[in-house]
């Protein structure tokens, strides 16, 4: 099976703000960006599009593909920063809670939140379900940390080795998924 995941567009959130899975407009260059990726996929054939439930990702799929494809999936949500949703990433690394996750992000909890472990285990449970149907070709339109769970369980990457991975927002990425 050949997974075809779709980092969401542009938000319109100010840089420097943590919004992991607070549903956050999108930016007014949406349009732009949508045509971009529905070029990237022209003659391409999809058996089913999934999608986390946040608007940056449903709009997406709205806007490219049949809504009769598209099936919405909690597990493709982004990372769970818990408390500090919407807050400055600068005010989270100097808590004494955001220094101790930073040194450890893959197994350390954001408060109220989830780690990374957390979210690989969310991807599996979804990788192990999608295992068990006949699709050739699919899509996910998901976010950032979604996508590099994905590196890790099917590209063999450590979490580091994804993380240093760039994830620009409209990117497309294959997986084979065997």
């Amino acid at each position: 099976m050949i997974i075809t995941a779709i980092r969401h567009t542009s938000v319109d959130v100010p840089s420097g703000i943590c919004y992991g899975i607070t549903d956050v407009p999108l930016a007014d260059i949406f349009g732009d960006e949508a045509a971009l990726v529905l070029e990237q996929l022209k003659n391409q054939h999809f058996d089913v599009v999934f999608s986390s439930p946040l608007s940056r990702c449903t709009t997406l799929v709205s806007r490219i593909f049949s809504e009769r494809m598209h099936v919405v999936d909690y597990r493709l949500k982004e990372l769970n920063f818990g408390d500090w949703e919407m807050q400055q990433w600068d005010s989270i690394f100097n808590s004494p809670e955001g220094k101790a996750w930073f040194n450890d992000y893959v197994n350390i909890a954001c408060p109220n939140g989830e780690s990374m472990v957390n979210m690989i285990i969310r991807a599996k449970m979804f990788l192990d379900e999608l295992e068990e149907k006949r699709y050739k070709k699919i899509v996910l339109v998901t976010h950032a940390g979604f996508i590099r769970a994905l590196m890790c369980l099917l590209q063999q990457k450590t979490l580091e080795e994804a993380f240093q991975t760039p994830l620009t927002y409209g990117q497309i990425l294959s997986f084979n998924f065997e």
